[in-house]
């Protein structure tokens, strides 16, 4: 059986794609799949974290990295799930017809969106673009700031514009930079408690939903 392709694609820099992308990385390696990134962003935070993650505990055959250019995602992808249970994309931040490519072979695509307007409007490109590749998104509120008003005004407006918002919500925590300067995910700290709580619960969503459209 082939693996299955995430793409996490947003418009605008800053909205914690990488993050986001690798932690969701460590969290189905650690539940036992085989899991391939992806790096197809030129500014290569996700390849400096997987360096230093070599460097501190060397290869491992279930956990891959590659680049390649936007327009080549399809291809590296679609090679890499007949090896690996799943295969992550991280896209730079971006909306013109080089993204289509990964954004077409995907089996989901998330979105991940910081509370603000200015952010949730740059959404629009990407739901657009999905919808014209028939791939199916979720939008995933990164960056919380719990129990605000504004969360709960951003949910609502993203899913007044089609799209499928994730239950969990990532909140903005020191433990995500951190651990991502150390090539971690914060499920591997157990000191992060809420952090590896809350990127858990997400995982779990996330292959719910995927499940659920096969």
């Amino acid at each position: 059986m082939s693996g299955r392709i995430i793409t996490v694609a947003q418009q605008k820099g800053g909205s914690g794609k990488t993050t986001l992308a690798v932690n969701l990385a460590i969290c189905l390696h650690r539940l036992g799949y085989s899991v391939a990134l992806i790096d197809t962003d030129p500014q290569g935070s996700m390849g400096r974290w997987f360096i230093e993650r070599m460097q501190a505990q060397g290869e491992d055959e279930a956990l891959d990295f590659s680049t390649s250019s936007a327009w080549g995602a399809s291809y590296e992808s679609e090679k890499l799930k007949k090896r690996f249970d799943y295969v992550i994309v991280d896209t730079p931040p971006k909306i013109d017809s080089d993204l289509r490519p990964a954004l077409r072979v995907a089996d989901l695509v998330i979105v991940p969106v910081a509370t603000s307007h200015v952010d949730l409007w740059a959404t629009e490109g990407v739901l657009d673009l999905a919808r014209r590749e028939k791939s199916p998104v979720l939008v995933v509120l990164n960056r919380v700031r719990p129990n605000t008003r504004l969360s709960a005004e951003v949910a609502g407006k993203a899913a007044d514009m089609g799209a499928a918002v994730a239950d969990t919500q990532i909140s903005n925590r020191v433990a995500y930079a951190e651990t991502l300067g150390l090539g971690l995910g914060v499920a591997e700290r157990n000191r992060n408690g809420p952090a590896r709580d809350e990127i858990t619960a997400l995982t779990d969503e996330i292959l719910a939903v995927m499940d659920s459209t096969e």
